[in-house]
């Protein structure tokens, strides 16, 4: 497991640096302040992803034999050790920074995968993603994507991140709560053609000056790894697709002091 991850983590990184920093001025290392931009939503990607590193090296570690606690301790090392190696990155590129925003966001993340599975030996609070599509990147194509598949990366006007809590967990044994329903709360932010403000003008045509505000929801959720499933295949599936936030009906506040319903979110 450890020459895997090894290689893993050498050649992600490789890839990364020529794919993407290569390409780019590079700098003396030095820091950036990004800790105002895009509403934080990019924090919130970044605790994910550290979530979820730390949680595949949680389980390859019990899958080799480790114990419960040094798995949970190892695993989310490894999620901040491999964010850092990508901050570090940043922090030689002149067009960016190393950022101790992000550097904050990929410890929580680590944190609350470790800290639940040492205190619970589960996972009660998942962190989860949502994306919807929305029609700022048709203004900024360059910075927000020109399809599909970079939208869900650059567009965090669409990106949704959710704190998704398993209920029976927290009841007695005994209690005849369904064990895959959850509840989720999120926030996203919308309005955003800009990191902390929006341009006049796109290319080629004028842009509407559209307010930039946060957006608070809760919504019901489904925990896919609990659900009982004979089929390893199908529970390797859920356990794949578990960082997602299903489809359901929601409600939203946000900063204009709206409240709205949403028969479906995504």
């Amino acid at each position: 497991v450890l020459a895997c991850q090894g290689t893993l983590h050498a050649a992600s990184l490789a890839g990364l640096y020529y794919a993407w920093y290569r390409d780019y001025p590079q700098s003396s290392f030095h820091l950036f302040n990004d800790a105002g931009e895009w509403k934080q939503v990019d924090k919130c990607g970044h605790a994910l992803s550290a979530y979820y590193i730390s949680r595949i090296g949680y389980q390859s570690y019990r899958w080799s034999g480790v114990t419960p606690g040094r798995s949970a301790l190892f695993g989310g090392l490894l999620g901040f050790a491999y964010l850092l190696n990508i901050e570090i990155l940043d922090g030689f590129s002149s067009g960016w920074g190393f950022s101790a925003g992000d550097l904050a966001a990929n410890t929580l993340g680590c944190a609350a995968f470790a800290g639940q599975q040492l205190a619970w030996g589960e996972q009660r609070l998942a962190l989860k993603y949502s994306f919807h599509r929305t029609d700022y990147p048709r203004y900024r194509p360059d910075l927000l994507g020109k399809n599909l598949i970079q939208e869900m990366v650059k567009d965090y006007n669409g990106q949704t991140y959710w704190i998704s809590a398993n209920i029976a967990s927290f009841l007695p044994a005994r209690s005849k709560f369904p064990g895959w329903l959850n509840v989720a709360v999120g926030y996203g932010a919308e309005g955003m053609t800009g990191a902390t403000a929006n341009p006049a003008g796109g290319p080629g045509q004028d842009q509407p000056g559209f307010p930039r505000y946060r957006q608070y929801f809760l919504s019901f959720d489904a925990d896919l790894t609990r659900i009982p499933v004979r089929s390893k295949w199908l529970r390797g599936v859920f356990t794949v697709l578990s960082f997602i936030k299903l489809p359901a009906p929601a409600l939203e506040y946000n900063s204009h002091g709206q409240f709205k319903t949403h028969l479906i979110f995504f």
